[in-house]
């Protein structure tokens, strides 16, 4: 793969980074308003008969230089934002919205500082640690017939690969409320979504009122690393997805996304 150059990071000032986070947020909420899009809102306590795909992911990973209170603080923020979404039901035709449905993550709400990321550099906020939501729901809707119509890739890679089990890149980045993750249903059956926290894990399941007649593969292709002309190093690589259908043998692939993010940690140093 071809990495072009990746201008050098520009770091804007606290005022001009605030009012242009609020004007962002006010266009989207002008689009919830005016939009012709339907967005899921039916939570439905019986589940869809057949289970797609699940996935979980940990978590309380310890991480360099960050303090585990921010993680354990992160557990709290996931539970209030997947109340509202565990259960959802996609209907044909219907968008999922997750900020439509989890709302402004806010201390009056009860949500707590957890870790995020300014300019690829750690930092703690109201609501903190939600991509790990994002990059669950990602991981599962790419192993099915639903339409991603909205994602955001992590613009940095911040922590070295240490027991990475999923392609890099397979992720998906989230900020009230323009950083959005929406998944469409563009075929004529229910799909559901449900989550879940146990003591270790942050679960997830995707399910639907029929089988699914394919099974899919998520692969990487064209990875490098590059060093740009301004001295930091980029990661780039090519997200695929194989369908094959369960009874024919026959296969498809699609290139789903490419990936370029600038890292935040010199690839050259031992593990």
């Amino acid at each position: 793969m071809n990495a072009d150059p990746i201008p050098k990071p520009e770091h804007r000032g606290r005022i001009r980074k605030l009012f242009g986070k609020e004007l962002f947020i006010l266009k989207r909420r002008l689009h919830w308003l005016t939009s012709s899009e339907k967005f899921a809102h039916t939570i439905q306590s019986p589940q869809l008969p057949v289970s797609i795909f699940t996935h979980q992911s940990f978590l309380l990973r310890p991480l360099r230089d960050v303090d585990m209170l921010l993680q354990h603080n992160k557990v709290t923020n996931l539970r209030l934002a997947i109340a509202p979404i565990d259960g959802i039901v996609i209907k044909p035709g219907e968008t999922f919205s997750l900020w439509k449905l989890v709302g402004r993550p806010t201390a009056a709400k009860g949500y707590l500082e957890g870790l995020t990321l300014e300019n690829g550099k750690i930092a703690k906020g109201i609501g903190g640690g939600l991509c790990q939501l994002g990059n669950l729901l990602y991981w599962m809707i790419l192993h099915s017939q639903l339409h991603i119509s909205e994602r955001w890739r992590h613009g940095y890679d911040v922590f070295p690969d240490i027991n990475r089990t999923i392609p890099f890149g397979c992720g998906a980045t989230l900020s009230y409320n323009y950083v959005d993750l929406k998944i469409t249903n563009t075929t004529p059956f229910l799909f559901q979504i449900r989550l879940w926290l146990d003591a270790e894990y942050l679960h997830g399941e995707l399910l639907c009122e029929q089988q699914n007649p394919y099974s899919y593969t998520i692969f990487e292709t064209d990875h490098i690393i590059k060093q740009q002309w301004w001295g930091g190093y980029t990661r780039h690589n090519k997200i695929w997805k194989q369908r094959v259908h369960k009874d024919t043998g026959e296969q498809t692939e699609e290139m789903v996304t490419q990936n370029h993010a600038i890292m935040m940690y010199n690839p050259l140093l031992e593990k």
